[in-house]
């Protein structure tokens, strides 16, 4: 969605990149038709890699993974880009908060 997108450029003046129509189609699939149901598939993998890949040589520095699913099949392991996984994050913000 685009208020991630918008934050993160105003907030951060970050460069945001998101990937192509036919691949944010891929990662919607994978993530509602798949992982959503506690389904993992090795293509799946395959696919999400490749999509961080082509991101890479367009520039890319990282990902950000924004859907609390994606971690099931994309982690620092596998991705060819260091990841931000907003779950962890929200995560440790949250305690730091409460620890507060």
């Amino acid at each position: 969605e685009d208020f991630y997108r918008i934050r993160l450029i105003d907030k951060f003046n970050l460069d945001v990149m998101t990937p192509d129509l036919k691949d944010r189609d891929t990662i919607h699939r994978i993530i509602y038709q798949e992982l959503c149901l506690g389904v993992t598939k090795s293509e799946s993998v395959a696919a999400y890699c490749a999509i961080i890949d082509k991101l890479k040589q367009s520039g890319a520095e990282a990902v950000i993974l924004g859907c609390t699913e994606i971690t099931m099949i994309v982690s620092e392991a596998n991705s060819s880009l260091p990841v931000f996984d907003t779950t962890a994050l929200h995560t440790k913000a949250a305690v730091a908060l409460a620890l507060a």
